[in-house]
């Protein structure tokens, strides 16, 4: 069983997988590269998408045969995937966590843009070597490799989210929308401590808005201008409905406070209600018979 074998959790947003299923969407035509066992093919399929795939690790591949409609068996370097698969044969083309284990990304970036049809994207999630473990790590002078995680032994390149997105650029793919997996600074497999640093060196650290993002998952269309622009522009127009909604809730509200506080001036303009006063009722004298009758009746 491969290493990078997973069981896909799909109700915990905070994970890469469930991120990419959620940035890929259903009924796509869907390249995974680095497809390893076909665990998130698997899922891919159940959203009624067409799979194939692209595995360095033959007996991965054959696991996840069953899974995908083809799976071609080579170093991703060295392949052209244009000749494997053909141009514009894809709606989507997912690179899982493994451009950081190439010798050179851009390039395979490069070759995998033509394979997008038009309107296609390519999703990427890749770990953040600017995480707070790993600047903390490096302040006591360590950087020990592991066998997963933010410094996987096998990794060959290491990214910020600046670098994440010039390498996107230089391949020719336009950056529209950036998602996270995060992870708290002392809860990494990098197992630092809070003792070990002082506070207000960690709260430094801590100030860059991506220290506790674990991996970035990101979509990004090919730069043909067209694709893109329309793309922000819908995402633009959302968000520009959105606000205009908003608006009108704010102003609404505005109005009612308006309409209250005038009221409650009213109110305070109004005259004190008279007192009440409360007068006990006078006894009633008893006719002069009536008192006459009590008065020998007491004596008797």
């Amino acid at each position: 069983m491969s290493k990078y074998h997973t069981e896909i959790d799909t109700n915990n947003a905070n994970t890469s997988h469930a991120q990419i299923l959620a940035l890929v969407g259903a009924n796509k035509r869907v390249l995974d590269v680095g497809c390893a066992t076909g665990y998130l093919a698997r899922e891919l399929v159940d959203r009624g998408c067409q799979v194939s795939g692209v595995e360095y690790d033959a007996d991965a591949a054959e696991q996840a045969r069953p899974a995908l409609e083809r799976v071609v068996v080579g170093d991703l370097e060295e392949l052209d995937l244009v000749e494997e698969f053909g141009r514009e044969s894809f709606d989507v083309v997912i690179f899982g966590d493994v451009l950081e284990h190439l010798r050179d990304p851009l390039v395979v970036l490069r070759k995998a843009r033509p394979l997008l049809a038009r309107g296609g994207s390519v999703v990427v999630s890749i770990p953040n070597i600017a995480h707070a473990a790993v600047r903390l790590a490096l302040l006591k002078g360590r950087w020990e490799y592991r066998s997963l995680g933010l410094l996987d032994e096998t990794h060959l390149r290491f990214f910020t989210r600046e670098s994440l997105r010039e390498m996107l650029y230089k391949a020719g793919l336009t950056l529209v929308e950036v998602r996270r997996t995060t992870a708290d600074v002392w809860g990494t497999e990098l197992a630092i401590k809070p003792e070990d640093y002082p506070a207000d060196l960690v709260e430094s650290v801590l100030e860059d808005p991506e220290a506790t993002t674990y991996q970035f998952v990101v979509q990004a269309v090919a730069d043909d201008a067209d694709d893109a622009v329309r793309r922000l522009h819908e995402r633009e127009q959302a968000q520009r409905d959105q606000i205009v909604e908003l608006s009108r809730d704010v102003e609404s509200l505005r109005k009612e406070l308006v309409d209250t506080r005038g009221e409650l001036e009213h109110i305070k303009s109004l005259p004190p209600p008279p007192p009440v006063i409360i007068t006990p009722p006078k006894r009633r004298a008893l006719p002069l018979r009536m008192a006459a009758a009590a008065l020998r009746a007491a004596r008797s």
